[in-house]
């Protein structure tokens, strides 16, 4: 019987070793002599010609016989049985080779992608903001319940504080008031057992200071524009905010939204706009602190959803308990800069005065749970748009409850904004509805696969 552990074909030397797991047993099926395959490597045929070349030795290694035994009828038929080996070992080489080839045209993964998973889309080539913001996988009846409560403790603390402003014109200590109070309700909901602190490291604790600094610094530009400028032209510019949130997505994590999203975003921003319009005069000085303060405003935002979407991995309670301390010592200081203690006399407020105080500081409480909860649901985007659709809702709440009068155009921009924010709600629930979709596709492929 021949050695078939070499082949002799003429101009060439080959080990059966070397035609990627070919064996000359006559046991092996071919199911075996593909799974015995290594992976396509460097002796693998690369182009049409060098896999003409490679095929035409295995024509020559299946139909091989020694001529001096093929009078004997036994070693004739054990020829016969190798050339049928050789020609289904040839038939998994040649589709090894052409399979190797698409590869080195299409792409190193894209053969893999075939066998393993669904054709990936474009859809899933995008890094949409979604994947990473923790909105992704939160049910739209969540994200609506957590916004409402959002949306009611935002207006009712809006409108308290107009009260509340009248008889304690003192913005950085009413700000201490509602930081005080989130670091008292968290510390009794911490001793109930509510919730529970991580051990944070020296950095940790670091990124929360910052983050502490970049809360007050937001309120602290806010109030400063408003004195350089009208209150149509703040509006107006902090309108501008989810354009902020998209371009920091964009920026810094080099991420997307779906047009449709971008394009909701027009009625909305034009609306406010509108909604607003009226004296838009302004300094310079204070067009750019107007500005920096919307800036300061997104990057608050999104900064809030990272805390606790990624990294640390905060909840609402905890972020708040501790960054209140840090953030009333700060309004504090602000507000002895500015000479709010100096003009505050607790004397005048009386016993009405501390109720309304202390009832203000418990709505706060519970709009800052319900911020940063909704925040961490919805999205760093949709936070932004909530608090534009919540600017006009403020307006058509002061035209019912105190007869504000409103042009035709601020009318006009009410409804742009409603209708906007209307549009964005329908895309988001869309989206939510085609990833819900998409991934049940997917791992119903996984599992036929």
């Amino acid at each position: 019987m021949p050695n078939l552990s070499v082949v002799n074909v003429p101009g060439v030397q080959m080990s059966i070793g070397d035609l990627h797991g070919l064996d000359s047993s006559p046991t092996q099926t071919p199911a075996q002599t593909r799974s015995a395959s290594p992976s396509r490597g460097s002796n693998m045929p690369h182009t049409s010609d060098e896999a003409a070349e490679f095929i035409t030795k295995l024509s020559d290694m299946a139909s091989f016989r020694d001529v001096t035994d093929a009078t004997d009828p036994d070693a004739r038929a054990e020829a016969e049985s190798t050339k049928a080996e050789g020609i289904e070992a040839r038939t998994v080489v040649i589709r090894e080779s052409e399979e190797q080839m698409a590869v080195t045209e299409d792409g190193p993964d894209q053969s893999t992608s075939k066998t393993l998973s669904p054709t990936p889309t474009r859809a899933h080539s995008q890094k949409l903001v979604s994947a990473i913001d923790g909105s992704r996988d939160i049910p739209v009846t969540s994200k609506i319940q957590i916004l409402l409560i959002y949306f009611m403790f935002n207006l009712g603390l809006t409108l308290y504080n107009k009260a509340a402003m009248i008889m304690f014109p003192f913005p950085f200590l009413l700000t201490a008031l509602h930081a005080a109070s989130g670091m008292a309700g968290t510390q009794l909901l911490l001793a109930r057992g509510v919730f529970t602190l991580k051990n944070l490291s020296g950095r940790d604790s670091a990124l929360l200071s910052a983050f502490s600094i970049l809360y007050t610094a937001n309120i602290a530009v806010s109030n400063a524009s408003l004195a350089m400028v009208t209150v149509p032209f703040h509006q107006t510019v902090r309108a501008l905010t989810p354009v902020f949130t998209v371009a920091i997505y964009r920026i810094t994590f080099t991420s997307v939204y779906s047009i449709a999203t971008y394009l909701s975003l027009i009625p909305i921003i034009v609306g406010v706009m509108l909604a607003s319009y009226g004296d838009l005069s302004a300094t310079a000085l204070g067009f750019f602190m107007t500005l920096l303060g919307t800036l300061l405003a997104a990057v608050k935002t999104v900064t809030t959803n990272r805390l606790q979407t990624a990294g640390l991995h905060f909840g609402a309670l905890e972020l708040l308990h501790r960054m209140s301390p840090i953030a009333c010592l700060q309004s504090l200081i602000v507000a002895y800069v500015t000479g709010e203690f100096d003009q505050f006399a607790p004397q005048l407020l009386g016993i009405n005065g501390v109720v309304i105080l202390l009832t203000n500081g418990v709505i706060a409480f519970g709009l800052n749970v319900a911020s940063f909860e909704a925040n961490k649901r919805s999205g760093a985007l949709t936070m932004t748009i909530a608090a534009n659709v919540k600017q006009v809702l403020t307006v058509v709440l002061s035209v019912m409850i105190w007869q504000v009068p409103i042009g035709a155009m601020n009318a006009c921009g009410i409804a742009l904004t409603l209708l906007g924010g209307a549009w964005y709600g329908r895309v988001e629930l869309m989206g939510k509805t085609s990833k819900t979709t998409e991934s049940s596709l997917e791992e119903g492929a996984t599992t036929k696969a």
